[in-house]
């Protein structure tokens, strides 16, 4: 169903056709993950751009927001007005061709134009149609759809800060980039099972239900035994060494996380002794004495610095690492092979960007678009769409 100039683009998803009505952060990560393996995207927008193209600063030197290039590298972008009966009807036949349509509208938002999953799927049966919400679609299908709304509703803030300070969000949109990687996995989920059956459906995913699930433990915690985590700063409910702690220059983190890492780390510190006391010889003493066996840990690491104390550690088997500002970790990532920077698009249409997090042996990523201006691509996509599909 792709634009046929489009269809030979590299990558296992070459061929798709994703018409994205999603905007901000957890449809166009989703996309753009998408894109990154062949997948024609095409991105829609309003006359007005997406959101997160005044988001701003930081700015690259000519003045585009850096948070929207973070998201929608080697997409097209098309300005669409839905409340124009041209641009709809350009819109629906977008949708008609769409192998997969993702959009991010308040629950039956789309309703109203005649691009709601029902009447899509009436001309489309075989779409696999994504809807994100903040709070899914039923009690909290009223509710705007934040990141910040979602961390502080969910439960996450109360976990995050220091135990007698005020809660906080963290550093990043976590819930909007889990439900992208969830919508990801279902979208691709349900095209292994339209190319069994040829049967299209409809995904609903929610930053609430990715809270839920990415929260992992300490919603397990409640749901099997009935405990209510709480803010314990960098310390990890279960598990200690688990944290940074202070060295001759600076804090290391150390995850000494299993028996046998936390005999190695007592044994370079020069401290074999404590793997053989009673309240350390586990974990779970370890974790219940951790207010004794801290400063005991912190006295033998006053010895040498942070960098140094890596260097022996990571070398002896023990899980550790510096606190890194976000150049810095960029630089590691660089160092260790991992080549985080990439630049998408060619000739002098190009950005850096950050690399596709997965590496594939036979059909790897690749970055032919740089992100778009508004509607770059707006009068092919047009004509394309007003020509009968051949």
């Amino acid at each position: 169903m792709t634009d046929p100039d489009r269809a030979g683009r590299p990558g296992p998803l070459s061929g798709l056709l994703i018409a994205d009505f999603s905007r901000v952060l957890a449809g166009p990560y989703c996309t753009m993950l998408l894109a990154d393996l062949g997948a024609d995207v095409i991105k829609v927008e309003s006359p007005a751009g997406d959101d997160t193209r005044s988001w701003m600063p930081p700015v690259t030197d000519d003045g585009v927001s850096t948070y929207f290039l973070a998201i929608n590298r080697n997409k097209r972008s098309v300005a669409l007005d839905l409340k124009n009966d041209h641009d709809l009807a350009l819109a629906r036949e977008l949708a008609r061709r769409a192998d997969v349509f993702v959009q991010n509208f308040k629950p039956g938002g789309l309703a109203r134009y005649g691009l709601d999953y029902d009447s899509v799927s009436a001309v489309n049966p075989a779409v696999i149609y994504a809807s994100i919400s903040g709070f899914g679609s039923g009690g909290g299908k009223d509710l705007p759809g934040y990141d910040l709304m979602v961390q502080a509703m969910s439960g996450l803030m109360s976990l995050t800060g220091d135990p007698d300070g005020p809660p906080y969000r963290a550093g990043i949109s976590a819930f909007d980039v889990i439900a992208g990687l969830h919508t990801t996995i279902a979208i691709l989920a349900a095209l292994n099972h339209r190319n069994e059956t040829g049967e299209g459906q409809h995904l609903e995913a929610s930053l609430m239900a990715s809270a839920m699930s990415g929260m992992v433990n300490q919603t397990s915690a409640f749901a099997a035994a009935g405990v209510v985590p709480f803010r314990m700063g960098n310390s990890h409910p279960s598990l200690f060494p688990y944290e940074p702690l202070p060295t001759g220059d600076g804090e290391l983190i150390v995850t000494a996380g299993n028996d046998a890492q936390f005999r190695k780390l007592c044994d370079v510190i020069g401290a074999p002794e404590l793997p053989d006391d009673p309240m350390f010889a586990t974990n779970p003493g370890r974790t219940a004495n951790r207010d004794k066996l801290k400063p005991l840990l912190a006295e033998k690491l006053a010895a040498r610095s942070a960098g140094e104390w890596f260097d022996v550690l990571i070398a002896a088997g023990v899980p550790c690492g510096p606190i890194n500002t976000v150049d810095k970790g960029v630089e590691f990532a660089q160092k260790i092979g991992l080549d985080p920077i990439v630049t998408a698009g060619a000739g002098d249409r190009t950005r850096p960007s950050m690399r596709h997090p997965v590496t594939f042996s036979k059909t790897p990523a690749s970055y032919p678009l740089a992100p778009p201006d508004l509607d770059e691509q707006g009068d092919e996509i047009r004509a394309w769409l007003a020509t009968e599909e051949g």
